[in-house]
């Protein structure tokens, strides 16, 4: 394939403060499928990851294990390099802001900005988030607390350096609307337009000398350069920028091509970053997509929620590959996913292990069975021999024309899709081939070809359009699932023959041979099994709600209540809810088990409703939600709230909705 140039994409650096969550990972693992995609399509990738090590946070950090800074970020950068190589991930340089040449970088980056007057010296009073390393007026909290992460802020007052962000924001303001595919997606650029940049910019605390973990500034050296200053401009230092001139790698790869971070940070790189670059007359990268987070069923993940999934024991229990598969598919392009134990074995069961795996494993046990593994073209059709097996109601035409149609379609298909960041429909598009595979064995039923002689050399041709179709799928797989992709090549004995060379149906070489020991891509789990061994090494809380029959009680009182007051009333909290996966409950008869988005969070909620409501009639529905209730756990599962519901005199139960639409979250008075 034909150079295309080069195409230059990193993540955000991994704050250095802890070992990084399954949420944290994800954006790892979606950098690697897209960098490994572009490969594919013939550009010169350049893939930088790495780690921001400065900062409050992580000063306090070290102070509390008794180590020096140094040592816990060295400690630190360790864990993520090696958390980043387990999952397989094609980066080409794992950048850390405390690499010394990066400081010089920063601190003559510093200089100039305040050479050219756009950074001034002042005096900052207002709130500060140590976690989030930000600063915050009384007016922008959010019931007090930071509305970025919503933990607690202290009262700071200290001399330091501001930059004057006022002065580039119309020229921001200008970029934005005349590049619509600079911040990605749509609602992130709507997000930034009207929250921040047209309300109008304050300048921003670009130093600080509360403490002392940070690059100094070097013509005043009792004050540190700001944390977004230092981890920001990594993007460029270690692509070869410098004030006193740069490299040939960052003339051939800045401008970058894609930015790709977590929707939390989507200000600090799509307003700030923009305009230290319009400081320092540099290119804008092309694109900064923001993406959703990955939340555990009770919500964004947090240690001290102790909601954390890490993405080395899931690989422990389930692989790699099946990691990797679960958080890019399960991914939206823009609203939040959801990841629990529970939905990656489902997962692991019905998409992996049987539409896939098992779909690998039979075609080349019947090609070994029928022909001693010997794959042959032989070119007689299911016009030439009648489909031996069961077709669908509605199949009309030749069912080998319909196959090949949608192996040839599907590259492109997948290209269109990954051209939009789209990844998760990118792969629905490579399993929708294996299952129009699966569904071609049962229309031609090789088993009962085989019975007959006459009917020999149909069942050839039609072995030979699974080996092919399953050799493109198997190749598109790549970029998602690397490993996975080379053992079903390996199990086909296929070449990788390019994305170019998907435009023709029939270039596996007809007469090579198939493997003669398949190998089980993916061994179904029980949900039971993995339970009880998650149980085992986590286990619960000695507190525990009283009740495993809590489910066999009325889920709801008819009797007459006493009166409250509007006082009391006004205790519960309750919201609109979005009902994202619901499931049946298997130690219960009466209980569904729903994923409900309540605003930025993700809950898991249990209702004794099953008798009244299927699992697949619940998803999408908006409902209300008491949401203060305290957890409690049902049929061995914790439930973080309640869905309202009607009861008539019959015992027939409705769902609580609104009259209008309303946003997931909206709080009901």
């Amino acid at each position: 394939m034909a150079d295309k140039g080069p195409y230059y994409i990193t993540t955000a650096i991994a704050y250095a403060s802890g070992k990084p969550h399954i949420g944290n990972t994800y954006e790892i693992i979606l950098a690697d499928a897209i960098a490994r995609r572009k490969r594919a399509e013939g550009y010169d990738v350049k893939f930088q990851t790495g780690t921001d090590e400065h900062g409050q946070k992580i000063e306090l950090k070290a102070q509390e294990r008794g180590i020096t800074p140094q040592q816990f970020v060295d400690e630190a950068a360790g864990e993520i390099h090696r958390i980043w190589d387990l999952m397989n991930t094609s980066y080409d340089r794992f950048v850390r802001t405390t690499d010394p040449a990066h400081e010089r970088k920063v601190q003559k980056i510093f200089k100039k900005l305040y050479d050219q007057g756009d950074i001034y010296k002042g005096a900052y009073e207002g709130w500060y988030c140590t976690p989030c390393e930000s600063f915050w007026t009384e007016s922008q909290l959010k019931d007090g607390k930071c509305p970025d992460c919503g933990r607690a802020v202290t009262k700071a007052k200290e001399e330091a350096y501001f930059f004057k962000m006022s002065k580039y924001a119309d020229r921001l303001i200008e970029h934005i609307n005349t590049h619509p595919e600079f911040i990605q997606p749509v609602s992130r650029k709507n997000e930034m337009m009207n929250n921040f940049l047209l309300p109008g910019l304050q300048d921003l605390c670009v130093s600080r000398t509360s403490f002392s973990w940070g690059i100094p500034v070097d013509f005043d050296p009792k004050h540190v350069v700001y944390v977004w200053l230092d981890a920001l401009t990594n993007y460029t230092t270690f692509a070869g920028y410098d004030v006193d001139g740069s490299t040939e790698e960052y003339a051939k790869y800045w401008p970058a091509d894609l930015h790709l971070i977590g929707k939390d940070i989507i200000r600090f790189h799509t307003i700030y970053w923009p305009i230290f670059l319009m400081a320092l007359g540099e290119p804008l990268p092309k694109q900064v997509f923001g993406h959703p987070w990955l939340l555990q069923g009770d919500g964004k993940m947090s240690k001290s929620k102790g909601n954390v999934l890490y993405a080395d024991e899931l690989a422990d229990f389930f692989g790699v590959d099946a990691v990797r598969y679960f958080v890019l598919h399960e991914m939206p392009f823009e609203n939040d996913g959801v990841i629990t134990w529970e939905l990656m074995v489902e997962r692991l069961n019905s998409d992996l292990a049987n539409t896939l795996g098992n779909l690998v494993n039979r075609t080349v046990s019947m090609t070994n069975k029928y022909f001693s593994g010997t794959v042959q073209a032989t070119g007689v059709t299911d016009l030439d021999v009648p489909p031996a097996g069961v077709i669908s109601e509605g199949q009309t035409g030749s069912i080998d024309e319909d196959l090949k149609k949608v192996v040839l379609e599907t590259p492109v298909r997948v290209a269109g899709k990954m051209e939009q960041l789209r990844v998760a429909d990118a792969i629905s598009e490579i399993f929708a081939l294996f299952k129009r595979c699966n569904k071609y064995i049962d229309e031609t039923a090789p088993w009962i070809l085989a019975k007959g002689d006459e009917t020999k050399d149909r069942l050839a041709q039609v072995l030979y359009n699974l080996v092919e179709a399953i050799a493109v799928g198997g190749e598109l797989l790549e970029p998602f699932m690397p490993e996975t992709s080379e053992k079903i090549l390996a199990q086909l004995n296929a070449e990788k023959r390019g994305l170019a060379q998907m435009d023709a149906f029939g270039r596996y070489p007809s007469g090579k041979k198939v493997t003669d020991k398949p190998e089980i891509l993916f061994m179904r789990q029980k949900l039971e099994d993995v339970m009880e061994e998650v149980a085992r090494r986590h286990p619960a809380p000695a507190e525990e709600a009283p009740a495993e029959k809590a489910e066999e009680k009325d889920w709801m009182d008819a009797e007459a209540k006493p009166e409250i007051s509007i006082e009391d009333f006004a205790k519960l909290q309750i919201q609109v809810g979005e009902i994202l996966k619901c499931e049946e409950v298997k130690k219960s008869k009466k209980l569904l088990c729903s994923q409900v988005r309540i605003g930025s969070q993700t809950r898991q909620i249990l209702s004794g409703i099953r008798q009244f409501y299927s699992a697949e009639e619940m998803v999408g529905k908006k409902v209300l939600v008491i949401t203060n209730l305290k957890p409690t756990k049902l049929a061995g599962l914790m439930s973080e709230g309640m869905i309202l519901a009607a009861e008539d005199d019959d015992g027939r139960l409705s769902l609580v909705t609104t009259e209008k639409e309303m946003k997931a979250g909206a709080e009901i008075h």
